[in-house]
């Protein structure tokens, strides 16, 4: 979910010089691997929306299309794996389950994670890249990147635990 501009956290604009099919085309020809009608229909449909998602729900997605039905669950885990390691997506462990994410394209950022619906809201802080920065100078370090999720109970699923019970909920 990406929060509006008016946004103190908003996450701004990343410009790219290729589209992620043309980047994963390039990775595949740098491994000596050939760029398959399942790749690409497994690349559009990944990048037609920015959601965060698992591999079963990327299946059921493909399932839903004519050309997706010819991608193997064998081939969705390694194209995934593929484009982990291209650098256009970014997988997270959450409760055990993987969670992909566009990563090119997409500036740096970090999440909340609900433990109870398992949403996940995206965020950027200038204050934490500064705070990043400030501990690599300390310690001598070069500084590539950080991952960060913060894990609580969202708004919704708050207000569901501390609700009064109302008449409906006997009926």
């Amino acid at each position: 979910m990406l929060q509006d501009d008016s946004n103190t956290f908003a996450l701004g604009e990343v410009r790219v010089s290729s589209s992620p099919q043309e980047r994963f085309d390039e990775y595949l020809q740098s491994k000596g691997k050939r760029t398959t009608q399942q790749r690409r229909v497994l690349v559009d449909t990944v990048f037609e929306r920015h959601d965060h998602f698992d591999a079963d729900e990327l299946i059921g997605l493909l399932g839903k299309s004519t050309e997706g039905a010819k991608v193997s669950r064998a081939t969705v885990y390694r194209a995934l794996d593929e484009l982990v390691e291209a650098g256009l997506l970014r997988k997270m462990t959450l409760g055990g389950r993987a969670v992909y994410e566009h990563d090119y394209g997409y500036p740096q950022h970090d999440h909340l994670h609900c433990t109870e619906c398992d949403a996940l809201i995206e965020f950027r802080s200038d204050e934490l890249i500064a705070l990043r920065e400030a501990v690599g100078r300390e310690h001598q370090f070069r500084v590539t990147g950080h991952r960060l999720i913060v894990s609580g109970v969202c708004q919704d699923c708050a207000g569901k635990r501390h609700r009064r019970q109302s008449p409906l909920d006997l009926i």
